[in-house]
């Protein structure tokens, strides 16, 4: 096949791709999480001390934590705020929330679910890109580390450091830096990430974000960006195993 047969496939492979993202994006009930956490969850809080469907309504810190459909332990940390997702300005403001370091503090409710104690280990959070989830409003996947990626950062884990490092984890490319405990909770890693990679800071959007523990129990901070020729749409939840694979 000749070389621009092969380029002409490609594009076609590239555009019709991209079309069904965006056709997915808005076909789908984008705004089905924000009516359950602004007409639901927030309102039953307020009225009848009943968070319900949502686990838990946090006024003061500004959001709720959700059970998620998907996977048996899955659950999800929404902003009480409109805030549509990692490309919204309002993340890159000290005065908001430091909304992963909240949903990592929330991962207790897997635990109280499962009914046992969890390693750190297990866990991972995640936020996809804009292009590469179905709601708008932001939503921190609280869940399992896949089985893999978690043999991946333990060989990686004496290498990780202050500095930003690239390295594929699973099918594609990812920066990765260390964090301690302190610098999580001290500084969004929504600012953290705008401030310090190249570009990031205009582009927020293209972006998707995911933590987990390593061993000496710092955090691992790995960031996707969106690659439409690598049919990448930035989706940092594929580190994840709804299933919990981790803990069989």
């Amino acid at each position: 096949m000749h070389g621009r047969n092969r380029l002409a496939i490609l594009l076609v492979v590239v555009i019709v791709a991209s079309v069904c993202a965006i056709a997915l994006y808005f076909n789908n009930n984008a705004d089905a999480l924000w009516k359950i956490v602004s007409q639901q969850c927030v309102v039953g809080e307020q009225q009848k001390s009943d968070p319900s469907p949502c686990r838990l309504v946090n006024e003061a810190d500004g959001y709720v934590v959700l059970k998620d459909r998907n996977g048996p332990l899955q659950f999800l940390l929404l902003p009480i705020a409109k805030i549509t997702g990692v490309e919204s300005p309002k993340l890159l403001s000290p005065a908001t929330p430091n909304f992963l370091a909240e949903a990592w503090r929330a991962r207790h409710f897997i635990e109280e679910r499962l009914g046992a104690t969890i390693n750190d280990r297990v866990y991972a959070l995640a936020v996809n890109a804009q292009w590469g989830r179905t709601q708008n409003q932001l939503h921190v996947h609280i869940s399992c580390l896949r089985s893999d990626i978690r043999q991946q950062l333990d060989a990686l884990d004496s290498t990780l450091n202050a500095h930003w490092q690239t390295h594929q984890l699973g099918e594609h490319n990812y920066f990765i830096r260390a964090i301690t405990r302190d610098e999580f909770k001290r500084t969004s890693p929504f600012i953290r990430i705008a401030k310090e990679l190249p570009g990031a800071y205009e582009n927020m959007g293209r972006y998707g974000i995911a933590i987990a523990a390593l061993k000496d129990g710092r955090r691992a901070l790995m960031v996707v960006e969106r690659n439409w020729l690598l049919l990448n749409g930035g989706s940092a939840e594929e580190l994840q195993d709804h299933s919990c694979a981790l803990l069989k």
